[in-house]
């Protein structure tokens, strides 16, 4: 069976008006786990509204939750979403995919009634894009979470929010709990909107919360990696692999001595269902992340030992980056030992996992587009379809 997609130029189209979502009643809906829904006297599965669902992130949650049985529906604009991250989750008579964006509040309104529990995924991330497009990402990552908050409180169901390490600013002291000090530099540079966006993003969730029982959890992602990664908005890891893969240089950007940790998709995912399932984590803030520390340049080098490439590094200031101004912190680093306590949680996926799945992840993109070439070239009736250029890595060694 098909999945269902509907367009925003279609029936769910933005309508020209909006619901206010920033005047709650003065009372709170009943906050109740689950609807109880019946059909032939057997209880249906709760149904899950996955905001950027067609994400990275989110789709792999969305493939873990359908693992579940449970009905999932997607709303995504796919401005930085693909649909081709869902195609496990197509044709599933459980699934319906929703083409439309978080800032059109009367259709956010209806998948929110119709659903049990809203996982807001969707946002503008990366700082690539956060730099070159920073009024429109500030406005999504605000305005958004706003809508989908609204009516969440509106119909009384259970809200998981993501937010970002980015919250934590400059902040690059030891392992940061959920309660560290927030450093921020000058709101003329972009680099910041992103961290002020999100902190908006839990302060109405809270506020929501306190105020109204809004049944909220946020969780802050530390550097999430893995398949479906796009390099395409300055994520590292999956930049590096594929200039690992093609044989290119490396571009550390800044001194490379900055360190981060890396954690696996299906780690961050495995966090996200326990706390799903889990009613003392309502009013919760959680950090997910490894605690596995290493610096750019080290990473680079391990990345490139992992793709038993030739490439070498290469250096770039941030300036020549990002532009003038640009602001970075030394190291950042989570400390999970709340969400550990809580749930249970452990990764299971340590450095060298994470860099091989990149490293096929990358090695599998390039493959596609060399047979695209060949392809294009043999329609074209040339003689030569040899791409020349590219030399596949062979397996990571782990």
């Amino acid at each position: 069976m098909q999945d269902s997609i509907h367009s925003i130029c279609g029936i769910h189209g933005y309508r020209g008006h909006a619901l206010p979502v920033h005047m709650p009643p003065a009372t709170s809906p009943p906050a109740t786990p689950h609807r109880q829904k019946w059909s032939d006297g057997v209880m249906e599965r709760p149904k899950y509204l996955v905001t950027g669902g067609a994400g990275f992130i989110g789709s792999h949650l969305v493939d873990a939750l359908l693992a579940r049985g449970e009905p999932v529906v997607v709303l995504d604009d796919l401005s930085t979403g693909r649909m081709e991250n869902l195609a496990g989750a197509r044709g599933q008579d459980n699934f319906k995919f929703v083409h439309g964006s978080v800032l059109d509040a009367s259709l956010v309104d209806e998948l929110v009634r119709d659903c049990d529990s809203v996982m807001h995924l969707a946002a503008a991330v990366g700082v690539k894009l956060i730099v070159e497009q920073p009024l429109n990402s500030f406005t999504i990552n605000t305005k958004g979470t706003e809508t989908v908050i609204g009516s969440a409180h509106r119909y009384g169901r259970r809200v998981i929010l993501a937010s970002t390490s980015e919250i934590y600013g400059k902040n690059s002291s030891g392992p940061l709990s959920e309660t560290s000090d927030r450093i921020l530099g000058s709101p003329s540079i972009p680099r910041w909107s992103y961290s002020t966006a999100k902190a908006v993003d839990e302060i109405l969730a809270e506020l929501y919360r306190r105020e109204y029982g809004l049944r909220s959890t946020i969780v802050r992602f530390f550097n999430t990696v893995g398949p479906r990664q796009s390099p395409a908005y300055g994520m590292v890891i999956p930049r590096f692999a594929r200039q690992a893969v093609r044989g290119e240089p490396l571009t550390v950007y800044g001194t490379g001595e900055q360190s981060r940790c890396f954690l696996h998709v299906a780690d961050v995912v495995e966090a996200l269902l326990s706390l799903i399932d889990l009613p003392d984590a309502v009013g919760e803030t959680f950090n997910i992340g490894s605690d596995e520390e290493i610096s750019i340049l080290d990473l680079a080098e391990r990345i490139i030992a992992c793709a038993e490439s030739t490439s070498s590094v290469n250096r770039l200031s941030y300036s020549e980056a990002y532009g003038p101004g640009f602001e970075d912190m030394e190291r950042r680093v989570p400390d999970t030992t709340k969400l550990r306590a809580f749930t249970g949680w452990q990764p299971h996926r340590n450095l060298d996992d994470v860099l091989a799945d990149a490293v096929a992840d990358a090695r599998s993109e390039v493959s596609r587009q060399v047979l695209g070439l060949v392809a294009e070239g043999q329609a074209k009736g040339d003689t030569d379809s040899s791409t020349g250029q590219t030399v596949l890595a062979g397996p990571c060694p782990v």
